[in-house]
């Protein structure tokens, strides 16, 4: 489990195929620290499990799938990527509850300024538009953010200053894909109330008996 708080930026040094697929190395420095082999870092939002360490970099194995439904199988040499370690219990959460588990891939399609912040617009398919509401939660790349507004085939996204300082987005031009991961919770939900659905709709007292209200 991650919260979206990306911890550092990293930069490919290699890639390679290897038997389990894409043989992944970044080079890093922060998210080394109190790592050992067999832990989870996230790359851009997706959730990769550490297979061999320098004292500069990890390398980690992406599988076939994986590559196919996230931008990691586009990296190359000396690309910027966001990483954040597994959070550890006990530890505050900052962003969101963040699985590593893309659900789909977005295209940006507009940047503007607004005072010091920048809003960035994320055209994304259907699928997870579906999930998407104004004010919750999305992950980008891996990075926690709110989002700002919705419409039929986008959502935009709000950075301020800080923000920008430390994650890869403001850097990607019209057009980049992005990794996208909706918040889990609004997956539950509608898999709790999908019988009550399919039995003529959700009452109040439905949602009371299910403990949401």
């Amino acid at each position: 489990m991650f919260s979206g708080i990306v911890e550092e930026i990293g930069r490919v040094e290699r890639v390679a195929q290897s038997s389990a697929g894409l043989a992944l190395t970044v080079n890093c420095s922060t998210v080394l620290e109190g790592t050992k082999l067999g832990d989870s870092i996230a790359v851009d939002g997706v959730c990769l499990t550490v297979s061999s360490m320098t004292a500069t970099s990890f390398t980690a194995n992406i599988q076939p799938v994986t590559a196919r439904l996230s931008t990691l199988g586009d990296r190359r040499i000396g690309d910027r990527v966001n990483l954040e370690r597994a959070v550890a219990a006990g530890q505050r959460l900052g962003g969101h509850y963040v699985q590593g588990h893309v659900d789909g891939m977005g295209t940006i399609i507009g940047k503007r300024g607004e005072g010091a912040s920048i809003l960035i617009d994320i055209q994304a398919p259907d699928e997870v538009l579906r999930y998407v509401v104004e004010r919750g939660f999305i992950a980008v790349d891996g990075a926690s953010l709110t989002v700002m507004t919705l419409g039929s085939q986008s959502f935009a996204v709000s950075l301020v200053y800080h923000t920008q300082q430390h994650i890869t987005l403001p850097d990607l031009p019209i057009g980049a894909p992005v990794n996208l991961e909706i918040d889990v919770i609004a997956k539950y939900v509608e898999r709790l109330v999908e019988p009550y659905r399919e039995s003529g709709g959700v009452s109040m007292e439905t949602l009371r008996r299910a403990g949401f209200v």
